[in-house]
């Protein structure tokens, strides 16, 4: 995909005058959406690409916001998100009968979390299903119990939160205590509403949107073998993998339960089963690509 011109956020401009900058994009009808999109996949028409991208900026701004709680400059965050979003446009398939931004989230929020946890330097983060629940949801399950200011947690709120997120009370504390090293990033600088924050002025050295967006094909290529790999998966463990694996606030086997009109249990079997058919697939498709690196060279 061609590089695009998209507004940019710094501390000069600041974020409000970045919202209202994309808001200058006009959100598609269905009809013209989709002609864009089978403009760009069949002939790769750059303006398309274009179009499908600015008119949903204000998507990709929304789900960043929810990952202002992380001591991260809210510009990478964004520009993060961005990126998840131009490699959905790349691989929308508007035949499909689906809008781009149902697609899209999914690219988004991946994005979003891959820079969040690589941002981050905490033992073993991420390695399980619900330590990325815990990492992602605890900000906001705190805020759900009034209990964002408080700095060490109460028996009782570590137990609440424990049991909301299906995580050890031990595991609560320690993530607790790490994300609480940065919370002061997210304060205002000043009093007014809608001030800017500490963390939007910190010096920030990683490389701009073009720079990450050339360097992804690492990130591109593990979302290459993970939908490879969901294809082993028929409809019902597709969505239950989808629900409790892949969402940043993953549905409870209760909720699932009832949808599907099964026991808890059969749930879990499902998820189980789907997650080894996954596991399994990405694991062989790996080996077989490094396989054929070397072959590949020496041809």
């Amino acid at each position: 995909m061609a590089q695009t011109n998209l507004p940019v956020l710094s501390a000069e401009g600041g974020l409000s005058r970045y919202l209202q900058e994309i808001r200058r994009f006009p959100m598609l009808e269905p009809d013209e959406e989709f002609m864009l999109a089978k403009r760009y996949k069949e002939h790769a028409d750059p303006d398309a690409a274009q179009r499908l991208i600015t008119s949903h900026l204000r998507l990709v701004a929304k789900i960043a916001m929810g990952y202002r709680g992380y001591g991260l400059p809210i510009s990478e965050v964004i520009s993060e998100g961005n990126v998840g979003l131009m490699h959905a446009v790349k691989r929308f398939e508007p035949d499909k009968g689906f809008r781009l931004a149902t697609y899209a989230m999914w690219w988004i929020r991946a994005a979003i979390q891959e820079y969040v946890l690589r941002s981050w330097s905490l033992v073993k983060i991420g390695t399980t299903a619900a330590q990325k629940r815990l990492f992602f949801n605890l900000r906001k399950v705190k805020g759900q119990i009034a209990a964002l200011e408080d700095g060490n947690l109460h028996p009782e709120q570590i137990k609440q939160i424990a049991t909301t997120l299906s995580v050890s009370e031990a595991d609560v504390v320690s993530m607790n205590q790490r994300l609480s090293g940065d919370a002061s990033l997210n304060a205002p600088m000043r009093a007014d509403e809608g001030a800017s924050e500490w963390q939007d002025w910190l010096v920030d050295d990683t490389p701009d949107q073009e720079t990450t967006l050339g360097n992804s094909e690492e990130f591109d290529e593990r979302m290459q073998l993970l939908n490879s790999a969901m294809g082993n998966l028929n409809d019902r463990e597709k969505a239950i993998f989808q629900a409790r694996r892949l969402q940043e606030s993953p549905a409870t086997l209760e909720e699932l339960a009832q949808e599907y009109n099964v026991s808890r249990e059969r749930i879990r079997q499902i998820e189980v089963r789907a997650f080894e058919k996954v596991q399994e697939a990405v694991q062989s498709a790996a080996r077989q690509r490094e396989e054929s690196r070397p072959n590949a060279m020496a041809h």
